[in-house]
């Protein structure tokens, strides 16, 4: 006999609390009405979460033909921040937005997040989530906005914050947690920062995987961005080989996230989004990251269960 739905949130709840999280989640059957979360509609900091919308504004308007895909955009010094992808190289870059698009997403590259940020704009990409009736997800800018408002408030207003090191960020953080203080930084509070709700997250999912968010090409081609995800320690982790899983990481200080989709071989697709909330800002987290996959595994065979 199926467990009864609050069986299974309790269960759900019981696994973030072991691993040391707050979790937020919530996973749905992408061909039937069939639903599972966790505080589901609780504001959450969606950190690289909202690549994802942001990818999509960027496939609506290309297929719209107002960008073009091939067009060849630099990655401009004032974007790049020390991280991974074109964030991190040394020398001048130009890509194509489509290339720029495939970085933002398959391994979070904030650079390139932020050329194709400014190429599709701010204001078209908030406009498409209301249009699509997410309501409880607004971007406040891109990366630039986002790492600069975490520096200036852990360094100091008064300080270069270019100049300031990982090491320096790494400190300041460790204090904010010592003070307990941590989680009040801007960018860890989701009313003051980019944000949604695990419910709104799985949501825009699932109107993308059904053609509803835009052009059946442009979510065509969002779905086929987000499956080539590099990052197998969060949401993947909790599938086997069986599943095909597309999808987006996000990590702040306190927060650890994933938002995507997975889809059996032998049928079901099932859109889930796991946020975590701790107070601790440490850069590694290995029951943290490990929860969302097994919470993931466990609210998407549930759901399973209730088809067969």
């Amino acid at each position: 006999m199926d467990r009864a739905v609050n069986d299974v949130e309790s269960e759900l709840s019981a696994m973030f609390a072991e691993a040391g999280v707050r979790g937020f989640l919530y996973a749905r059957d992408l061909d039937g009405p069939a639903a599972v979360g966790v505080s589901p509609d609780d504001p959450v900091c969606l950190a690289s979460v909202f690549k994802i919308a942001v990818c999509l504004g960027y496939a609506v308007e290309a297929e719209a033909g107002r960008l073009s895909r091939t067009e060849r955009l630099a990655v401009e010094q004032r974007f790049r921040d020390g991280g991974i992808g074109t964030s991190g190289f040394a020398d001048p870059v130009e890509l194509s937005l489509r290339d720029l698009a495939l970085m933002m997403m398959s391994m979070s590259d904030n650079a390139a997040t932020d050329v194709v940020l400014a190429r599709v704009g701010l204001d078209r990409v908030n406009g498409l989530l209301a249009a699509l009736g997410r309501t409880e997800t607004h971007l406040i800018g891109g990366c630039v906005e986002l790492l600069g408002s975490l520096r200036e408030q852990l360094v100091g207003a008064d300080t270069d914050t270019s100049t300031s090191t990982d090491e320096d960020l790494e400190a300041a953080m460790a204090a904010r947690a010592a003070a307990g203080t941590l989680m009040e930084l801007d960018v860890c509070t989701p009313l003051r920062t980019t944000r949604s709700t695990a419910r709104d997250t799985a949501e825009l999912l699932a109107q993308i995987w059904r053609d509803e968010a835009g052009p059946a090409q442009a979510c065509q081609e969002v779905r086929t961005i987000m499956g080539r995800q590099i990052w197998p320690h969060r949401l993947s982790s909790g599938f086997d080989d069986s599943w095909r899983v597309g999808a987006k990481t996000g990590t702040l200080p306190g927060w650890r996230n994933e938002a995507g989709v997975v889809e059996h071989a032998g049928g079901g697709r099932y859109a889930v989004a796991v946020f975590t909330r701790c107070e601790r800002p440490d850069f590694r987290n290995p029951s943290a990251d490990r929860v969302i996959g097994q919470a993931a595994a466990l609210a998407v065979g549930h759901l399973r269960s209730l088809s067969v």
